[in-house]
């Protein structure tokens, strides 16, 4: 029997994990660095990926209690998986700047106050 509760935590530490691993390849760089650099900015689309997928199998009911916009984070997965070829880097490098310390701070939250 799958144990959701379990699988939940698994995701939002991966989540948890990608996002550290953004922000570890993010540090000190700019964004005309980031737009310069393509194994750079492949491997952050590659952690949102992720990112993204984790979220997909979070239990819901848990994901409902904090208020976020969790349908963009699956969104952006879809995005980068299917319609890579419409993403735009500049707006990458604004998700990182302006919504992954949300992100951060609520998945933070979620694993200290859910387990």
């Amino acid at each position: 029997m799958k144990d959701n509760k379990r699988e939940s935590y698994e995701r939002l530490t991966h989540i948890q994990k990608a996002v550290n691993k953004i922000e570890t390849f993010t540090t000190n760089v700019n964004k005309n660095d980031f737009l310069k650099d393509q194994i750079l900015s492949s491997a952050v689309l590659f952690q949102f990926s992720v990112i993204g997928e984790a979220v997909i199998h979070v239990e819901t009911l848990l994901l409902d209690r904090y208020e976020y916009t969790w349908y963009k984070v699956r969104a952006f997965r879809n995005l980068i998986s299917h319609e890579y070829f419409n993403i735009k880097l500049e707006a990458v490098w604004d998700i990182i700047v302006n919504d992954l310390p949300e992100l951060k701070q609520i998945i933070e939250t979620i694993l200290d106050k859910e387990f």
